[in-house]
């Protein structure tokens, strides 16, 4: 009696990879793919100590950056930026005197404290008082004082069509004072060559109310930004335009 040879039986792989190759191949190269490149493929595992490091990198990179940006001081607006966000155009509903004139009472107070005769909102009697205001005594502080809210006249100018004019300050640049007038009208007045009339009412005991104090400012002392005026050494400058 003789038996025939028995065929090997392979196991059924069960597995979705194969499943997978078993379409788009024939039996035997999907089991062979399977084995080479699923079945017997390495895994290789990296360290844990070295992504825990390389973690605690990047997070202590990433809270540094933070900081750093956080601390940082924004830089200021350029000249191109400030034009083109409008920052010193002033609104049609804007232009009006009667606005300015609380901001002019304020800067009176202001200048009336920076000549001495008020102190912490009131006035300064007799005795602590300058007995006399002049461009010796008092010059470098009215050349370095700010005139946002001065209601600023023009009587000699290099161009005549500017005298004459007179409103409140609501821009003192480098070179020129922007001044609404009375009439609801903006006015760029030159600082170059032009001389400027302000008063300061006085108020008080000792007979000082009613009186004012009239100054003449020329344009080509103060020709700075009232920032740099501030902390600026006051300086005579020749007077050959008038």
């Amino acid at each position: 009696m003789t038996s025939s040879p028995r065929t090997p039986v392979t196991a059924t792989i069960s597995h979705p990879a194969h499943t997978l190759l078993s379409r788009a191949h024939s039996p035997d190269t999907a089991t062979r793919i399977f084995t080479d490149k699923v079945k017997n493929k390495p895994l290789l595992l990296q360290p844990t100590a070295s992504s825990d490091q390389r973690a605690l990198r990047r997070h202590i990179r990433l809270h540094k950056k933070e900081y750093f940006l956080r601390k940082r001081k924004p830089q200021p607006l350029s000249a191109k930026e400030k034009r083109q966000l409008g920052v010193f155009k002033l609104k049609k509903e804007e232009i009006k005197y009667d606005i300015y004139k609380r901001l002019n009472e304020l800067w009176r107070g202001y200048m009336l404290e920076v000549l001495g005769y008020m102190r912490d909102g009131e006035v300064v009697e007799s005795r602590g008082r300058p007995k006399q205001v002049s461009a010796q005594s008092h010059g470098a502080l009215l050349a370095s004082a700010d005139f946002h809210g001065a209601e600023m006249e023009v009587v000699r100018c290099a161009d005549v069509g500017k005298v004459g004019i007179k409103g409140i300050v609501v821009r003192d640049t480098k070179f020129t004072f922007v001044v609404v007038t009375a009439k609801d009208e903006v006015k760029t007045l030159p600082k170059k060559d032009t001389v400027f009339r302000y008063e300061i009412l006085l108020s008080g005991k000792d007979g000082l109310e009613g009186r004012k104090l009239v100054f003449e400012l020329h344009g080509n002392q103060i020709e700075l930004r009232p920032a740099d005026r501030a902390n600026r050494k006051f300086k005579w400058k020749a007077m050959d335009y008038l």
